[in-house]
């Protein structure tokens, strides 16, 4: 028996399959805190796809990666906060959030690395946060 190859845009597309359903699975799997953790690293893929975007000057893929890196911003994280049980750090983690969409935004309109790198740093910073606060959370919880 033989087997078509996996090159080509057929073998592509198996391979985007494959990778669609494994990320499914984690994502039905997932505590709500595994969740937040892959709404970081997706959102920090999307910036460094960006940045490579930029440096090879292609305008439309910076700007698609932007606008994903954006939608997970607003529509995933920013969406998460519990505004009500966070008060005051919940108010200003929405301002940080508000910040890095405005930085991504200018730095597709302008193509402005810098301001790319700085809501990358921003996103980086709060998710290793989250990582280290989740991860003490679970250590001290009893088993």
């Amino acid at each position: 028996m033989t087997y078509p190859s996996p090159r080509g845009a057929r073998g592509q597309t198996s391979a985007r399959a494959y990778a669609s359903i494994g990320l499914e699975t984690k994502v039905l799997s997932a505590t709500p805190e595994q969740l937040i953790t892959m709404l970081f690293d997706g959102a920090l893929a999307a910036v460094a796809k960006a940045q490579l975007y930029m440096q090879n000057g292609d305008i439309q893929g910076r700007g698609t990666a932007i606008s994903k890196a954006i939608d997970i911003v607003d529509s995933g994280l920013k969406a998460s906060i519990d505004m009500e049980a966070g008060g005051e750090l919940a108010r200003n983690l929405a301002a940080t959030y508000d910040l890095i969409i405005r930085n991504l935004l200018q730095a597709n309109l302008g193509a402005d690395a810098e301001k790319l790198q700085l809501a990358q740093r921003l996103l980086s910073d709060i998710g290793d946060a989250w990582r280290t606060a989740t991860e003490s959370s679970k250590a001290s919880s009893p088993a």
